[in-house]
């Protein structure tokens, strides 16, 4: 069987640099931080003090109050994020589509977080009156609620579910969208991820596994993925939607087409329940497959968005593994970590990620690792590669790779490349 090509036709965001695609990234390649005090609830009694949020978002100016009632805030942002995909792809009204080839895969690594906050506080105030539950309580919190709501919104009957493989789960729903299409399943896949856990649980749970930086002095600086002084992850929320078709479909009605996906890559640790192997052996073996599914060779590759999430043990692992698999070809690379700049988004993360992939791609840029100070080396990093420390570079980008990894061991990495007929 002959597989399909899939191309890249729309894409939607929501994150802590911009409400959209464009705003979001200007702001990545100028190296403009998201991160700053919390406002979501008050956190002064917390760690961490500070993180990634969306700024300036409003559910109300999207949608009315009956639809807010059944949509929780990470809802909200995969809703937003996948209008604006489904228009930029023209999409919206185009006449010839056959709905039922058109799917809908969006990611969470947690889901309604806050949601499951608000209703658990209400029972613990009201126990002695017995339970009672918001209605909306169950399908406002659930992870794979905003591939339903996008496919109601626009009567898509394809394939749709969520993925949940913690930070890794928006790169596996993206590789599930592209094999759905190459296999020939549907015409078009909506894909990508949101998340929105800024809020107490979130914030206080990844606090107590000493894993967010406490750097409340300076939360700009906070995020310093591949620097010595790096003391945890800042955490992001927001989401990223991109949509893929079917080339000759993209083609037929003549649409304009970011990139090509090349392939997809997954694997497991199988060593710890949150930290990654010490040398990187998923990681590599992720990679390896993403090669080896898109036919490609590791010196095919010139740019690498990281996972790169600025936590002691993860950034070292990620980089031995990109000079396990890349060897010497991994000095002709440029490699960076935007989530410098946006935060960890958790189950959103390999969607944005992958967004700015498509983008560096289309754009021969690569946006920067900000905040490396000089001199600010840890000695188990190789800092003759190019981690595009601090200031966009513009060069030719034929294909790039975008790992993402996840508690329990997951981890997935997309290629997308140069489109050519």
């Amino acid at each position: 069987m002959e597989l399909k090509r899939v191309v890249v036709t729309g894409l939607g965001a929501v994150t802590p640099i911009g409400n959209d695609v464009e705003t979001t990234w200007n702001n990545a390649i100028n190296g403009v931080s998201g991160a700053g005090p919390i406002t979501h609830f008050d956190a002064s009694k917390f760690k961490t003090q500070f993180a990634c949020e969306v700024k300036n978002f409003n559910g109300e100016e999207y949608f009315d109050r009956r639809r807010l009632r059944q949509l929780d805030l990470y809802a909200q942002y995969a809703l937003v994020a996948a209008h604006q995909a489904v228009a930029d792809a023209g999409l919206e009204n185009l006449d010839t589509l056959n709905k039922n080839r058109v799917g809908v895969i969006v990611a969470a690594g947690i889901g309604g977080l806050h949601t499951f906050e608000e209703e658990a506080g209400y029972y613990a105030c009201n126990e002695d009156k017995g339970p009672k539950y918001n209605p909306f309580f169950i399908p406002k919190m659930i992870a794979d609620i905003a591939s339903g709501h996008i496919s109601m919104d626009y009567g898509y009957h394809g394939p749709n579910y969520g993925v949940v493989s913690a930070c890794a789960s928006s790169n596996n729903a993206i590789i599930d969208a592209f094999n759905i299409i190459r296999l020939g399943k549907a015409d078009a896949m909506v894909t990508g991820g949101a998340e929105a856990a800024i809020f107490p649980a979130g914030v206080g749970g990844f606090n107590s596994m000493h894993a967010l930086s406490t750097r409340n002095d300076s939360p700009a600086t906070a995020s310093r993925p591949f620097s010595a002084s790096r003391d945890g992850f800042v955490m992001g929320e927001g989401g990223v939607v991109l949509v893929l078709e079917e080339l000759e479909h993209a083609k037929a009605r003549g649409a304009k087409i970011y990139a090509e996906v090349a392939g997809g890559g997954m694997s497991a640790d199988a060593h710890h329940l949150t930290a990654t192997h010490p040398e990187g052996l998923g990681a590599i073996l992720a990679m390896q497959a993403a090669l080896d599914d898109a036919e490609m060779r590791p010196e095919d590759i010139d740019y690498i968005n990281t996972h790169g999430t600025s936590t002691p043990v993860g950034d070292v692992s990620e980089v031995k593994a990109i000079v396990s698999v890349f060897g010497d070809a991994a000095h002709k690379l440029n490699i960076s970590s935007t989530k410098s700049m946006t935060g960890h988004l958790l189950g959103a993360t390999g969607a944005l990620e992958a967004m700015f992939s498509v983008l560096a791609v289309a754009n021969d840029t690569v946006p920067p690792t900000i905040n490396h100070e000089e001199g600010d080396n840890d000695p188990e990093i190789d800092y003759s590669l190019n981690f595009t420390f601090n200031k966009a570079q513009h060069r030719p980008i034929r294909a790039a790779l975008s790992n993402a990894f996840g508690f329990g061991g997951h981890n997935a990495t997309v290629i997308v490349k140069k489109y050519n007929n």
